[in-house]
């Protein structure tokens, strides 16, 4: 069996006896070393030359990928991310890390196996509970959950840290954008219904506030014949009472108190009442 091929199979790195166990000879990943095709990464571990850097990065100092790191190598919607995060055994020795780099040494939920260098889902949204302000983790949680990368039901049977739990108790896999989110975390002071994803009038609507108010967030690729169809629903929904803003990435995330002063005034003029 070839080394190269079996070593890219696995993300192109891996331990040496992983290799040899699934049917890899000593000899061929020795030849495989010799000719520069593989190289040594630390004691036990080969890897490609090419091999993912964080990745190298983790098996050199003994440590797996964990926390925001993991969140958006998965694809989540990660608000922020300042630092690069790793975890290590709890009960592990002292590891040198460079300044960018944070390291949790909380107990995973799931074990980690010897051939892990990248963190479990599970155990990397655990530590963004303990690690992230409340908003950006409640954020990572429902990107999980509405891509179906993780099951709601499934993770309240697991023992998750107290953090993690009250994470859990709030987060729905509704919102299809981390931006749905961070409204409804920013304004469910207010009391009023606000509803992720709603069906309104033959299309899906971002946000809908009580029965009538309507709110639809523009990223970045809103525009074409995708804004021409948004364009049009918006005036259907008005002709049909509903009560539609509109606000860009930027002011949700820059101006947003000036978001907040629109919709509070919003809902102070009662249009997220249906007329009586």
């Amino acid at each position: 069996m070839d080394a190269v091929t079996e070593l890219r199979k696995r993300g192109g790195i891996a331990r040496t006896r992983t290799l040899v166990r699934a049917g890899v000879s000593t000899y061929a990943v020795r030849r495989a070393k010799e000719s520069g095709q593989i190289v040594t990464v630390r004691s036990g571990w080969v890897a490609v030359p090419d091999a993912d850097q964080l990745l190298l990065g983790a098996v050199r100092r003994g440590v797996v990928l964990s926390c925001v790191t993991v969140a958006e190598r998965r694809g989540l919607w990660v608000p922020e991310r300042t630092a690069f995060h790793v975890a290590a055994a709890p009960n592990g020795s002292r590891i040198e890390v460079p300044a960018h780099v944070v390291v949790h040494w909380s107990k995973p939920v799931i074990d980690r196996s010897s051939d892990d260098i990248e963190d479990h889902l599970v155990n990397a949204l655990s530590i963004i509970a303990q690690c992230q302000p409340a908003e950006q983790a409640l954020v990572i949680w429902e990107s999980a959950l509405n891509k179906g990368l993780v099951d709601r039901q499934a993770l309240a049977r697991l023992p998750l840290p107290p953090a993690a739990v009250a994470v859990l108790e709030q987060a729905r896999p509704f919102a299809d954008s981390g931006l749905e989110t961070i409204i409804i975390f920013r304004l469910r002071w207010m009391g009023v219904p606000m509803l992720p994803q709603a069906w309104v009038l033959g299309h899906r609507v971002d946000l809908l506030i009580g029965e009538r108010l309507v709110v639809q967030i523009d990223g970045a690729t809103h525009t074409g014949a995708q804004r021409t169809s948004d364009i049009r629903h918006d005036a259907e929904l008005t002709l049909r009472g509903y009560h539609v803003l509109r606000f860009s990435y930027e002011q949700i995330m820059d101006r947003w108190e000036q978001v907040q002063a629109i919709i509070m005034e919003a809902v102070a003029q009662g249009l997220h009442r249906a007329a009586r």
